[in-house]
């Protein structure tokens, strides 16, 4: 028996050690990990750089999963390569699903404010985390967002509140949390709804994420 060859993209500057306690079965699934590649230009369409990561899928109709602007990404790349499915987890399906402080945030530029140097350097400003949760925090984000160059993160965030998709792409399986806080519920249409799910819940709720995606993957026209 064939094996289904899944491809995970994770979220804005997270590495794929997001994906470590994603669990499926391995005498039916075969799971690659795709790493965020560094953008040729600040100018660089989402589409070209869509392309550039389906340079680095090795398998026919594969499976994509996409976590956050993850999510965003695997649905640009359906649009170059023929996937079996397209699973978006804590993410978005087109431009009006973005929260409202994110459109005023792309109306007004406010974006460009975004503190990305210390996103780059948080070493540097781990002396102002002074209690035990921030200090906690601190740690998670050394951990799992490594994908610190400024340049990629000022191209990330400019790509996510610019997403032209104004309609979501047929057939696409979402799995949403009810408490993420990026991209809350409320504006998040045709989900499968996690409870106390939130935009981190790939790391917390990995076991409910893993069933879900196996009963997805094993859905396959």
């Amino acid at each position: 028996m064939s094996k289904t060859h899944i491809y995970f993209v994770p979220g804005l500057a997270a590495n794929t050690k997001i994906f470590e306690h994603i669990s499926l079965p391995e005498e039916q699934f075969e799971l690659h990990f795709l790493d965020w590649l560094m953008p040729t230009s600040i100018n660089e369409t989402i589409q070209e750089y869509a392309l550039r990561l389906c340079s680095k899928i090795q398998h026919k109709n594969p499976i994509l999963v996409g976590v956050s602007f993850g999510g965003i990404m695997v649905q640009e790349m359906s649009k170059i390569i023929n996937c079996k499915k397209v699973i978006i987890i804590s993410s978005i399906k087109s431009n009006k699903e973005l929260p409202k402080r994110l459109r005023l945030a792309q109306i007004t530029k406010a974006y460009k404010l975004f503190p990305s140097k210390i996103i780059a350097n948080i070493e540097s400003y781990e002396h102002y985390f002074f209690n035990d949760y921030l200090k906690k925090r601190a740690e998670l984000y050394k951990m799992y967002l490594s994908v610190r160059n400024k340049e990629y993160l000022q191209w990330a965030i400019y790509n996510v509140l610019h997403w032209q998709q104004k309609e979501p792409l047929a057939n696409i399986v979402h799995i949403h949390g009810k408490k993420d806080e990026v991209f809350p519920i409320k504006y998040i249409k045709n989900s499968i709804e996690v409870e106390n799910g939130t935009h981190v819940m790939i790391l917390n709720k990995a076991k409910t994420i893993s069933k879900i995606l196996e009963k997805e993957c094993l859905l396959i026209d």
